[in-house]
This record gives structure tokens, C-alpha cells and sequence, in this order.
């Protein structure tokens, strides 16, 4: 399979062909999601819920986020693969955006990197892309601001906020990034928002008029428990699935079903004669 790039992304959309995106955060997920034919990979950093079991985004490290980029890189080869700048990786300067961004294409081959916010951080994106980089934005719900927003809630929801998501897509275009991701907003303004820019729009909660919808592997494997967002599909439940395996191990060593002779490896001939006299010499000491 060969690897997509952002001008593929932009024919796909004139072509009205809709974008397959999903997160990974490990070697095992980025590899079943390349099998599978996956458009493009995002290593999120939600994986600090995902993966590490914080309450959100926010303490996720740039270090942290290289470690998981490499094994996802490792994983899928031949996927166009995104890094997530992490919280105050890129708002303090133009400086230390462009550094932290190329970080991710430097340590962890990542084809481009995604970034939350709109006007306010238009200059680290122009920055970005002017040191070759390919930015993806995201308006909508971004969770490192989920502060200022009041927690993880959908925006856009009255007319002048739906104006400022669509002001906030046009100037992201702009600036030069090649796509841009729409997180839990109303489906009358993400197709606003997709029908207005040339370039690729992807969805998360955003409707279906998204040139392509990204989902967390967590959520819609149905591995992450504790909440579901609304905008989730669960394909899988591996949570029981998984939990149902354990259990089943547990229960087989406890009865000595585990392991069985065909689990074991056997001595060469004549070996264990050998052993049993050697044995049989110690214990007589």
C-alpha cells in the first residue's frame, strides 16, 4: 500500500471520496489499522486518558509523545501518520512551535503535525509551515482548552460562535495548513465549514458532511470504560472481551488446566535419564 500524501487528500476531497482517520498510540494498533487500510493515523494526545489514565491532556509531554509517534511509525510504514503537539509545546512562541514540530519529523518521521486553536496561534502555524512542515488545525472542542470552555462540551451550538469556528477554519486555511480537524460542533456547521475550504476538513463529533471522520481507537474498540463520548461508534467491546480472557486464565492456572503437555518442551533423548541420576546423586548427599 502505498503512502498518501496531502495532495492525495486534497483529490479525495474533490473527488467527494471521504478520508478514513483514526488515533494509535502503539506498534500493535498503528500496524492492525495499516492492514485494514486506514487512511491516515493520528498519535493523539489523548492517549493521556487512553493510554496513562489521566483526566486529560494537559500533562502529556512532548517526550511522551515522541516515544509513542516512533511506535507508531514502526507500526504502520506506508500510513500517513500525524503528531499531536502537546499542551504548551507551540502557544508560548513561534520559536518553540516550529522546534517542538520538528521534533516530530525529525525523531519520529511523523508526515505532518495537528494543533489546537484558530486565530490565536495563526502565526505558530504560518511558522510551521514555513519550515516545511505540514500543519493539520483543530477548532471546536480542543481539549487542552477544555478549561476556558467549561469541560469537555460541544461549541458552536449559537450562531455567533458557529460564526467564529467558521472564521477560525478560514483563517487556519489561510495560514497554510493542508486540513483541518472539527471536534464536537452541530452538523450544520461543519458542513459550512467543508463546503467553504479547499482543503481537506475531517470530523470528530462534526456530522457527516466531513470530507472524512477520525475516531479514538479507544472508544470505538471499546477499550476505554470510564466515559463515551456521543458522538462515539463502538465497533468492538474489547474491554470484555479482553476482561473475559483474563478471567479465564486466572481460572485455568488456579484448576492446573494451564499448561497442558502440548504448552511445555521436551528433553532430548535420552537427556532425562541423564538428569534423574544427577538428581538422584544430589538428594543423596
Amino acid at each position: 500500500m502505498a503512502k498518501k500524501t496531502v495532495l492525495d487528500f486534497v483529490d479525495m476531497k474533490r473527488k467527494g471520496e471521504k478520508i478514513t482517520f483514526l488515533t494509535a498510540y502503539d506498534y500493535p494498533i498503528a500496524s492492525f489499522a495499516e492492514k485494514a487500510g486506514i487512511d491516515m493515523l493520528l498519535v493523539g494526545d489523548s492517549l493521556g486518558m487512553v493510554v496513562y489514565g489521566l483526566p486529560g491532556t494537559i500533562p502529556v509531554t512532548m517526550d511522551e509523545m515522541i516515544i509513542h509517534a516512533r511506535a507508531v511509525r514502526r507500526g504502520a510504514p506506508n500510513t500517513f501518520v500525524i503528531g499531536d503537539m502537546p499542551f504548551m509545546s507551540y502557544q508560548s512562541s513561534t520559536e518553540k512551535a516550529v522546534e517542538n514540530a520538528g521534533r516530530f519529523m525529525k525523531e519520529a518521521q511523523m508526515d505532518a503535525i495537528k494543533l489546537e486553536g484558530g486565530r490565536r496561534v495563526i502565526n505558530q502555524i504560518k511558522a510551521i509551515v514555513d519550515a516545511g512542515i505540514p500543519v493539520m488545525g483543530h477548532i471546536g472542542l480542543t481539549p487542552q482548552s477544555s478549561g476556558q470552555l467549561g469541560g469537555f462540551k460541544a461549541q458552536g451550538r449559537t450562531a455567533e460562535a458557529a460564526r467564529e469556528l467558521i472564521l477560525d477554519a478560514i483563517a487556519i486555511q489561510e495560514a497554510g495548513a493542508f486540513a483541518i480537524l472539527l471536534e464536537a460542533i452541530p452538523p450544520e456547521v461543519g458542513e459550512a465549514i467543508t463546503k467553504r475550504l479547499a482543503i481537506p476538513v475531517l470530523g470528530i463529533g462534526a456530522g457527516l458532511h466531513c470530507d472524512g471522520q477520525l475516531l479514538i481507537n479507544g472508544d470505538m474498540l471499546g477499550l476505554v470504560e470510564a466515559f463515551t463520548p456521543k458522538f462515539v461508534k463502538k465497533y468492538a467491546n474489547l474491554a470484555e472481551i479482553i476482561t473475559g480472557a483474563i478471567s479465564e486464565y486466572i481460572r485455568d492456572v488456579r484448576g492446573l488446566a494451564f499448561p497442558e503437555e502440548k504448552h511445555t518442551y521436551k528433553m532430548k533423548e535420552g537427556e532425562a535419564e541423564k538428569l534423574a541420576e544427577f538428581l538422584k546423586s544430589l538428594d543423596s548427599r
